[in-house]
């Protein structure tokens, strides 16, 4: 008790197979993004105005490594974010859609194998 260290128990995590971390759920197997931001992204409405475009594109971009050829397929998105840009077309309607359903079906991420 020289040091005073407390714990606080409602933040103390012991025995369990799953935490929650940074929008991440960890197991001892996996990786996974967090299904309630998932379901965030999956009912994100259609964007209509640049504001709105940069909430989903920070949202879905901090998960960008779960999806493979991210930047390919934000492309659209992103222009529209230069001043004066925002024309929303069919492209970037495909280019949301397929975002969003990338996500929603989203892998995985396996823990590596530090043996190996």
């Amino acid at each position: 008790m020289a040091n005073r260290l407390y714990v606080n128990q409602s933040k103390c995590l012991i025995a369990r197979k799953e935490v929650e971390y940074l929008g991440h759920v960890i197991s001892a197997t996996s990786v996974a993004a967090d299904s309630t931001k998932i379901q965030s992204m999956e009912n994100w409405p259609t964007p209509t105005t640049t504001t709105a475009l940069r909430g989903f594109l920070g949202l879905i971009g901090y998960y960008r490594k779960f999806i493979q050829k991210y930047g390919t397929i934000a492309a659209p998105l992103t222009q529209l974010l230069k001043k004066d840009g925002f024309h929303w077309s069919e492209a970037t309607e495909k280019a949301f859609h397929t975002l969003r359903q990338a996500m929603i079906q989203a892998p995985i991420l396996a823990l590596q194998n530090f043996a190996k």
